[in-house]
């Protein structure tokens, strides 16, 4: 008996300590949210908490969330910021490694606090992302600590919120927002450096075995101007890599671009050679279109040229006649290849391309410019 009451005790004790709360809608009203946002190849993201001003406006700066570090009378930080949210730290998530407001942060995953100053404030990313709150805030683990910008914005924001403005190509500024009062600062990557190792990356996977990665790399460095010696590599491999590698108008060409961006004309000529005749009608095209806008228009009328030669009296290659001639100057017999096109075009857009173009011609002035 007493054996089995012992027993009973136990389970008692093990499914109390077992027990697990159901999920319920957050303290207070506070709303949980997520924001994130893709810069370069870095992904960022930011989970917070939304709580609302319910009718202190002008309590909240200085009352609320108290200027300076503070003791919050729990916990172990006896100077505490504000957790820049509600409930849970408020935390920031880097996929790769950035520069905030400028200076460098490694990839990961960090709380994030506001100094908040009457006139400036402070952020603050600390490594200890796991704590309640900044009740355990601690100096030591900081891993950032930068001036934001403060301003105070004409509009109640009743909910606070954290927002992604003034994207480019390699940053992204974060604007936190609420009440009457605005944080921003700035998240950068670099994304050259990171598309290169991506490339690395990515061309020792599956998607190495085949010539079109490589040779996607290869351009993306010469449409870039950059890494063109490892360009010139991948470009190579794309062309004679064993098993993969593939001669074809797409391959040379790039391998020729790359040589020409590296000065090696000569090699460039040579290569480029090599492709012409395994280009297409639209590669050839665009190939021409491509010199006309290297201002290599010698170049450029031979290709126009030699394409109309072997795809005759079609609309593409009345096109590049027409551009070929017009850059020789030769108006009235380029605008016979272009009457030629007009009757050829496939819709109504390109027969007012043409129409101007036609103008042009008839006025003496090239349509290349």
């Amino acid at each position: 008996m007493k054996r089995l009451l012992v027993s009973l005790l136990v389970v008692a004790a093990l499914q109390q300590a077992t027990y697990a709360q159901l999920t319920t809608v957050a303290d207070g009203g506070n709303k949980k949210a997520i924001v994130g946002e893709r810069i370069g190849l870095t992904d960022v993201t930011i989970h917070y908490d939304r709580p609302a001003v319910k009718g202190r406006e002008g309590k909240i700066w200085g009352e609320l969330v108290p200027y300076g570090l503070t003791d919050l009378g729990f916990g172990s930080s006896k100077a505490a910021p504000w957790r820049a949210g509600a409930n849970e730290n408020t935390t920031i998530h880097f996929s790769t490694p950035v520069t905030v407001q400028g200076k460098p942060v490694a990839a990961g995953t960090y709380a994030l606090f506001i100094e908040l100053g009457k006139e400036a404030s402070t952020l603050i990313l600390s490594k200890n992302s796991t704590s309640w709150g900044s009740y355990f805030y601690n100096p030591s683990e900081d891993a950032l600590r930068v001036p934001v910008k403060q301003q105070v914005v004409d509009r109640l924001v009743e909910r606070l919120k954290y927002e992604f403005v003034q994207q480019t190509e390699n940053s992204a500024t974060v604007a936190l927002q609420w009440e009457k009062l605005l944080f921003a600062f700035t998240i950068e990557t670099d994304v050259k450096q990171q598309q290169l190792q991506s490339f690395r990356n990515e061309l020792r996977s599956d998607k190495g075995f085949d010539w079109r990665p490589w040779v996607q790399a290869a351009n993306w460095c010469a449409d870039n101007n950059t890494n063109l010696e490892e360009a010139l590599t991948w470009a190579e491999y794309g062309v004679n890599g064993k098993y993969i590698g593939e001669k074809n108008f797409t391959s040379l060409s790039t391998k020729a671009r790359i040589l020409g961006l590296l000065n090696r004309q000569e090699e460039a000529a040579a290569v480029m050679a090599e492709a012409l005749p395994l280009g297409n009608m639209q590669e050839l095209h665009n190939y021409g279109r491509q010199l006309l806008n290297q201002k290599k228009s010698k170049e450029a009328a031979a290709v126009f040229k030699a394409n109309y030669k072997k795809y005759p009296a079609v609309y593409t290659t009345n096109m590049g006649m027409a551009r070929a001639l017009s850059s020789e100057a030769k108006y009235k017999d380029a605008l016979k290849f272009a009457t030629a096109a007009l009757a050829q075009a496939p819709d109504e857009d390109s027969k007012k391309s043409i129409n101007s173009m036609m103008e042009k011609l008839k006025a003496g002035t090239d349509i290349n410019e």
